[in-house]
């Protein structure tokens, strides 16, 4: 039996010598974490779910050692995507925060933000990159968390997860031909009437039959487009 993808914070949990500082569970399966860490070798095996992380203080000692050996420094972002595999050598303590994100509520936003479909994001792999327009929503994202105000770490989570996918150097909208799915218009319709009928039941049928399609093909093509099914 194939081994359990694990989020980027087992691994991190397991280290003998990483400590978490902060952490905060944003729901949705999105949480949120200030770690410190030293003197340690980390191996994130294909992770399950996209991680965000900011370097807060210290960083230099730092290296991502699979190909070619680069360090961090204080205001240095990296991206690690679901299932990408890295190596980290850590030879000076630092601090850094992590922000967690599932796959499905990554695409969920996309789709929502940019109104295209969630088949469209690929998320790219990026380690230590000056990204000044990201300091600030990083920088809410630790306030929340050392004040253990959700509220403001939500909003600062909800400001990263709609720039980061939008900024080329992190993530693009794939350029292939998709099959299957719904068009945008018909994705646009469906979300805006769930939207705006959430305080009533909202059956499968309803759905299908405002896009005119089965039920089964309306479950199958919503999750296609829009990252998670009508129910989520």
């Amino acid at each position: 039996m194939t081994p359990r993808a694990k989020p980027v914070s087992s691994f991190l949990s397991a280290s003998p010598h990483a400590r978490a500082l902060a952490q905060l569970d944003l729901g949705f399966g999105r949480s949120a974490t200030i770690w410190r860490n030293r003197d340690d070798h980390v191996t994130y095996e294909a992770p399950d779910g996209h991680t965000f992380s900011f370097y807060l203080r210290g960083g230099t000692g730092t290296w991502r050692t699979d190909g070619t050996p680069t360090h961090g420094w204080p205001g240095a972002v990296c991206v690690m995507p679901q299932g990408q595999t890295s190596v980290w050598d850590i030879k000076a303590p630092f601090v850094f925060v992590h922000l967690y994100i599932p796959d499905a509520d990554l695409r969920r936003s996309f789709a929502e933000s940019f109104d295209r479909d969630a088949r469209m994001l690929e998320l790219v792999d990026q380690t230590y990159v000056d990204a000044q327009e990201l300091a600030a929503p990083f920088n809410r994202l630790v306030l929340g968390l050392q004040q253990d105000d959700a509220a403001l770490a939500n909003d600062a989570t909800t400001d990263l997860v709609g720039k980061v996918p939008s900024t080329d150097r992190f993530g693009a909208p794939r350029t292939a031909v998709l099959s299957g799915g719904l068009s945008q218009r018909k994705a646009r319709h469906l979300r805006e009437f769930i939207e705006a009928n959430l305080d009533q039941a909202i059956y499968l049928r309803d759905l299908a039959g405002l896009v005119e399609l089965s039920e089964f093909h309306l479950q199958r093509s919503f999750r296609q487009s829009c990252g998670v099914s009508p129910q989520a």
